[in-house]
């Protein structure tokens, strides 16, 4: 799994048992992060040439191929039934019928002889969907117990059932802006928020961001960089802030745009998990805002969830089982979406 928030590549060794429901562990898991020149590159692709981006997406593939390698020789795995791979995506225009996670799968199966699902996202999307997100069926058969599930990463999204039906959507973005930000300070990322929590709420640029027209649009909904690029980075850009200040004002404005939802529907126990749980103070702002109703996943959940996810999904692709809630992404049915790279098919 590879995010928007590009912190690296995410690699989870998972086991699955169904019996009366599904039952899941992550035996291991490890991110591997990507050099400055290679995330530079993932975040360039959706303004190369298509010749380009299909180069990358071979170099992609070969990088996750021996990234794989290490991580099966690191933890002496032997027994391994399939590899399941989101890739990386570069475009993501559903309303436009467009989307792209490049990675190509046949290094991957090279390397291990096994069926590799890949693409989950162009069938949902071809058949009238977001191809967004995805995760919330893991979400209704893996996680029952909370009311919601929400994921900090690149963007924030969640998933909850409203009379017996799963929906879900992006709620706004996250890390692909606040690292972006980091960036510019010399850092990877805001280590806890303590560069945020230095800054100063801007009053105007806190209510254009808030005012963009995506809050206002009903579900199903999703997010994607190039919107943050036509959308919200211009809005920091004009408002000539310090980083400080702009971190501080944009972590204001993630804390209210996922709290309106939590107040909205009435959601009483959010199961956080994605790398943005570890922005103590975006936390902090969110208990201020909305009290005890937030559950913080284990470490490895935290980061592995949607790699596990990923898992999952190609595991009922594998088993010709729907993995694609229309509820979630607006397409006309049900499906069983993703490819499968194997010589037997």
């Amino acid at each position: 799994m590879s995010g928007t928030s590009l912190d690296g590549l995410d690699i989870a060794y998972c086991k699955f048992v169904v019996d009366k429901g599904w039952s899941f562990d992550i035996l291991h898991f490890n991110t591997f992060n990507y050099d400055s020149v290679f995330r530079e590159k993932l975040r360039q692709a959706p303004f190369q040439m298509e010749s380009d981006i299909k180069k990358l997406s071979y170099e992609f593939g070969c990088l996750m191929a021996k990234e794989l390698k290490q991580f099966i020789a690191q933890h002496n795995i032997t027994k391994l039934d399939a590899v399941s791979t989101h890739g990386h995506t570069v475009f993501h225009q559903p309303d436009k019928g467009i989307t792209l996670q490049i990675g190509d799968p046949k290094p991957i199966y090279d390397l291990i002889q096994k069926p590799v699902v890949y693409d989950f996202r162009s069938q949902d999307v071809a058949l009238g969907g977001q191809g967004a997100p995805l995760v919330p069926l893991v979400d209704k058969l893996l996680f029952a117990d909370y009311d919601a599930c929400l994921n900090l990463g690149g963007f924030s999204n969640i998933s909850f059932d409203i009379h017996g039906s799963r929906i879900a959507f992006d709620i706004c973005p996250v890390n692909i802006v606040l690292n972006l930000l980091s960036e510019k300070m010399g850092f990877e990322y805001d280590n806890k928020g303590e560069i945020a929590s230095k800054g100063t709420v801007d009053i105007d640029l806190l209510g254009q961001l808030n005012g963009l027209h995506y809050y206002s649009k009903p579900f199903p909904k999703s997010l994607a960089w190039e919107w943050v690029v036509d959308h919200v980075l211009p809005l920091l850009d004009q408002s000539c802030l310090s980083v400080e200040n702009q971190m501080r004002t944009f972590v204001e404005h993630t804390a209210i745009q996922i709290s309106s939802v939590v107040m909205r529907y009435h959601l009483t126990s959010v199961y956080l998990t994605g790398g943005g749980v570890y922005h103590s103070f975006l936390l902090k702002r969110l208990a201020h805002m909305v009290p005890n109703v937030w559950v913080q996943a284990d470490d490895t959940l935290i980061e592995g969830k949607e790699a596990m996810a990923f898992a999952f999904l190609g595991l009922l692709k594998l088993r010709g089982e729907d993995n694609v809630l229309s509820s979630v992404t607006g397409c006309v049915k049900n499906h069983c979406s993703g490819s499968i790279y194997s010589k037997e098919l």
